[in-house]
């Protein structure tokens, strides 16, 4: 099965959706509001006059946050529509950015430049089949001294949602409409793998890389699932039994040599 055009197909049609989408609210990041949230920026930090990877960056907004903030950045991502937005959306504001449509592994073999920042987050890597391709493209396009940056959604929520939490060969295929208000009629095939935190922190120890930190979090800043609920000034929450499900994690990994 060529999951890799399935998906790009899917991702070509959300991208038209999430342009018009007051999820993604276009317009008021043409005024200036950063996409970023809390979590990703204080992580990552100052990055004044860095060089910035983005790996599945979609249309680009927070590539180009990162620009704003003075970062020297480079997206990637596996639709031609989104980078093709995030290039009109680069040119409206003025902001310099490279744009690079491709898969993460596709990515990784061909690229030969080296970046103070790779940088990746939220619901990335379930589209992904092999982590350790994944990995090594993060460590082959890191600087000795550079670090990695991952905000994603915690795998524990996909279990309570009716995915596996552990890895299998085989993938989940099915198919949905997308996660912004005005999903009507944007219905398409999706073919997604579960990944374990301890797959993907194996991985990215197995590409050479030095775990620095690792965080979980109670609070979605996004309103993106089913039984979530606000709390205001922290983001969304998910309560199973009364308790807090974790929603969130996040790692920081540096390549040492």
């Amino acid at each position: 099965m060529d999951y890799l055009s399935i998906n790009k197909d899917t991702w070509n049609k959300r991208t038209k959706v999430h342009v018009e989408s007051a999820f993604y609210d276009v317009a008021s990041f043409k005024n200036g509001k950063c996409s970023l949230n809390t979590i990703e920026l204080k992580q990552v930090g100052d990055v004044q006059g860095k060089s910035l990877l983005h790996l599945q960056c979609h249309f680009g907004q927070d590539t180009l946050s990162w620009a704003r903030l003075g970062a020297k950045v480079t997206g990637v991502d596996l639709s031609a529509d989104a980078i093709e937005q995030a290039n009109l959306l680069k040119q409206s504001l003025g902001l310099k950015a490279d744009f690079i449509e491709s898969d993460v592994v596709q990515f990784g073999r061909k690229n030969t430049q080296q970046f103070d920042i790779v940088f990746t987050s939220y619901g990335v890597l379930c589209w992904l089949s092999n982590l350790t391709d994944w990995a090594h493209t993060i460590s082959s396009s890191l600087k000795v001294g550079g670090e990695f940056h991952l905000v994603e959604f915690h795998a524990f929520n996909d279990l309570l949602l009716g995915y596996s939490y552990f890895p299998s060969n085989e993938p989940d295929i099915e198919e949905e409409g997308t996660y912004t208000e005005n999903c009507d009629g944007a219905s398409s095939t999706v073919v997604t793998w579960s990944h374990s935190i301890s797959e993907v922190v194996s991985a990215l120890i197995g590409a050479g890389l030095t775990i620095e930190l690792f965080s979980e979090y109670p609070y979605s800043p996004y309103n993106c699932f089913d039984g979530l609920e606000l709390v205001p000034n922290l983001g969304y929450q998910m309560l199973h039994k009364g308790k807090q499900v974790p929603l969130l994690y996040s790692i920081k990994a540096r390549k040492i040599a």
